[in-house]
């Protein structure tokens, strides 16, 4: 099993009822999820277990076809088994059943309506629709010595599916009404963990996808689905990532470089239920095109991430940093010259809503002006959250806000004087 497996392995191990493993194709997240569903039944006799998907032929295709038998002969190679193709269950030597079923037939739905499991287990569960998800809830009720348990695997759906409402959101979609979330967890598992089980044909094909599908299929992130989005996945134009073997390099190809940062309340890096503090260097080139160069944002003390800000601009030999003068007013600008007193800085002003400074942003990827060194996969979710009539994202864009003030001083503001361009400097910063 791959590293990625055994820490889904401790996370299905644990209190929470409902799991879902996320991820890219062929991660590995199916085979970890059968394995769990086996060991549950072998250990309590008499338990029965379901594995259901929206149709019952793609069902039989895929896990009974391959991926059950596969993971009884690794797995479990002394434990007999039989599948009856009647009824499509499995009968262990202790009595317990594991069930496949489909969700498309009203037929095979009346039948497990009949019956109480001690596991249900949706698979491909971005094809299931909420209302069979809760029909297969009410099932959910075998007593037994074991937890009841809802396993979930899906390639990531969009942002509106039930699935994200549900693990990411922690809200009944229905409703809004928040969820305990305690009894819920969730954990990504890419393609890129499974290499050892993968050829480098499969993972090169996955990473030639168009930018929507290689998002989804390889690095495993939801789709947005946001109307009159601001930006899409595929208006993000790359370069290489920069490495500090090449930072110098590209640095001196910037006509202007700026660290900009987007402050929050958060205290430090425990601090989770604050967001993140935007930090986001950015440059413009001769020729006027933008370059997004580096996300440094984190949940620090202030202390913490002035000195990243800090560290960033001395790096990139930036010009200046940009910082957000809204929340906490003139403490932020204390936390920077707290470290180092001589920060050029310039404190700016949100006196427009979020959506309204993000516009003009927007307008210069649609000019195809704005290359982005890598993938800044959450900054990208976030800027994919704009519309015209505002961020539709469950927390705050501390990312793309960050990114936004870079991208306005440097390629929407009037040019400022010409000055020496700062060379990387020690400040008293720390490490």
């Amino acid at each position: 099993m791959t590293d990625d497996q055994r820490a889904a392995n401790r996370l299905l191990g644990g209190a929470a009822t409902h799991i879902l493993l996320r991820g890219g194709a062929r991660s590995g997240k199916t085979f970890v999820l059968v394995r769990a569903l086996v060991i549950r039944a072998l250990r309590a006799a008499g338990t029965r277990h379901g594995i259901f998907r929206h149709r019952l032929n793609a069902l039989r295709a895929t896990v009974v076809a391959d991926t059950f038998p596969t993971v009884m002969r690794r797995c479990f190679p002394t434990v007999p088994w039989v599948l009856s193709r009647t009824d499509w269950t499995v009968e262990l030597p202790n009595g317990s059943t594991i069930m496949f079923g489909g969700l498309d037939d009203e037929e095979r739905t009346e039948k497990i309506l009949g019956l109480e499991f001690a596991t249900v287990y949706l698979n491909e569960a971005s094809q299931i629709t909420y209302g069979a998800r809760n029909m297969l809830l009410t099932r959910l009720a075998q007593k037994s010595p074991l937890a009841l348990k809802e396993y979930i695997d899906a390639n990531p759906p969009t942002t509106a599916h039930w699935l994200y409402r549900v693990f990411e959101d922690g809200v009944e979609p229905a409703s809004g009404a928040p969820l305990h979330r305690a009894a819920y967890a969730t954990m990504r598992l890419n393609p890129d963990g499974n290499r050892a089980n993968l050829s480098a044909g499969y993972l090169a094909g996955l990473a030639a996808l168009p930018e929507r599908e290689r998002r989804r299929f390889l690095l495993g992130e939801y789709q947005q689905a946001v109307d009159g989005a601001l930006w899409r996945m595929e208006d993000f134009h790359r370069a290489a990532p920069v490495t500090p073997a090449t930072r110098a390099a590209v640095a001196g190809r910037m006509r202007r470089i700026v660290v900009a940062v987007d402050p929050s309340g958060c205290a430090g890096p425990e601090d989770t239920r604050s967001d993140e503090i935007g930090i986001v260097v950015c440059g413009v080139d001769a020729a006027g095109q933008g370059h997004v160069l580096a996300d440094l944002s984190r949940r620090d003390t202030p202390a913490g991430w002035a000195r990243t800000a800090l560290r960033a601009h001395a790096e990139w030999g930036a010009e200046r940093i940009v910082a957000e003068h809204n929340f906490g007013g003139a403490l932020v600008e204390a936390t920077l010259r707290g470290v180092n007193p001589a920060a050029p800085l310039r404190m700016v002003t949100a006196s427009r809503g979020k959506a309204a400074r993000a516009e003009p942003v927007a307008a210069l990827y649609e000019q195809g002006r704005v290359t982005h060194h890598g993938t800044f996969g959450e900054m990208e979710e976030q800027l994919c959250q704009f519309s015209a009539a505002g961020y539709h994202g469950p927390h705050s864009p501390d990312r793309a806000d960050a990114l936004v003030w870079a991208l306005s001083d440097l390629m929407l503001s009037a040019p400022p004087p010409a000055p020496a361009r700062w060379a990387p400097t020690r400040f008293n910063i720390g490490r």
